[in-house]
């Protein structure tokens, strides 16, 4: 059995615990538990009436879960964090953290078929229960909705002519391993940029595979209601298709449209930043390099 450490390498994880503030006796949430890296940070500084409440809707974590009466790991995607949360009697915490990157075991796991360094079945599933995996978008999705999914997911100027390749090559036989798509898709990686467009590529898929961008709006739709009055949001992105929503609900209050604002003109929104950008050391990189992308955003509950 992995360690949690070997399971997932927690990216900044002293600056995004810092980040929420943390009374001694609070309630607060970690809606991506993973390894329960910043889990057993928070907990570490709480009290003995403090409460601990964690997400995760990969089953592989639960083998991570963490004992202590302070704290409850829920196999369930954070998006249901306010229906959860009620279930258990809470209406309102004092902070919630997300980590939204991928964990460390579900790229080196090849057969779950996120990583570019493995052949696999195509899959990228984070939730092992659905239906919807890799192999569905790239064999049953029109020309149309994989050229949408790679051009708005995997920011690929080239999206039409690679969809277009995977619907031609999928007519001649199915496209089942992550083998089988690369010789597809051949021609689409010069040899100085085939890891970097691939990863744009798998990224692409994967976000639309686990509704990453849905999920991620109607969690963060959510936290107003959850927050306690100056209660804290710590949020750590790996991309910008992310971090554009994250820092974008942070200032207006909403995904698109200017912020609503009052009968005097002021803005009128739940949140507001705590401090600037924060993104990893030169030496965190250098110890984990999935790091090097990560960018963390705090706010607070107005």
């Amino acid at each position: 059995m992995l360690t949690n450490d070997e399971y997932h390498n927690p990216v900044l994880l002293i600056d995004s615990v810092d980040g929420l503030n943390i009374k001694e006796n609070g309630v607060y949430v970690d809606v991506t538990f993973g390894g329960g890296g910043h889990s057993k940070e928070i907990l570490k500084r709480l009290g003995d009436k403090g409460k601990l409440f964690a997400f995760d809707q990969d089953e592989d974590a639960l083998a991570n879960t963490i004992k202590d009466e302070r704290f409850t790991l829920i196999n369930e995607n954070f998006r249901f964090l306010k229906q959860f949360l009620k279930f258990y009697g809470i209406l309102k915490v004092d902070g919630i953290l997300a980590d939204f990157g991928v964990s460390s075991h579900q790229f080196d796991e090849a057969e779950r078929g996120f990583s570019i360094r493995f052949n696999a079945d195509l899959d990228m599933r984070m939730n092992k229960n659905n239906t919807l995996s890799a192999y569905e978008v790239v064999n049953k999705y029109s020309q149309e909705n994989l050229t949408k999914v790679l051009f708005e997911y995997g920011e690929l100027r080239n999206a039409k002519a690679i969809a277009s390749a995977i619907v031609d090559s999928r007519v001649e036989k199915p496209i089942k391993t992550s083998d089988d798509l690369k010789l597809v898709l051949q021609r689409f990686l010069p040899k100085m940029k085939e890891n970097k467009i691939l990863a744009q590529i798998y990224q692409a898929i994967r976000i639309e595979v686990n509704q990453e961008i849905e999920v991620l709006k109607e969690f963060l739709l959510q936290t107003p209601d959850i927050l306690k009055v100056r209660g804290r949001l710590s949020l750590i992105s790996y991309h910008s298709l992310e971090d554009r929503l994250v820092k974008r609900f942070i200032r207006d209050g909403k995904f698109e449209g200017e912020a609503e604002k009052d009968f005097y003109g002021n803005i009128n929104v739940p949140l507001k930043k705590v401090g600037g950008l924060i993104v990893p050391s030169a030496i965190e990189i250098a110890k984990n390099n999935r790091a090097r992308s990560a960018k963390l955003r705090i706010a607070e509950r107005k």
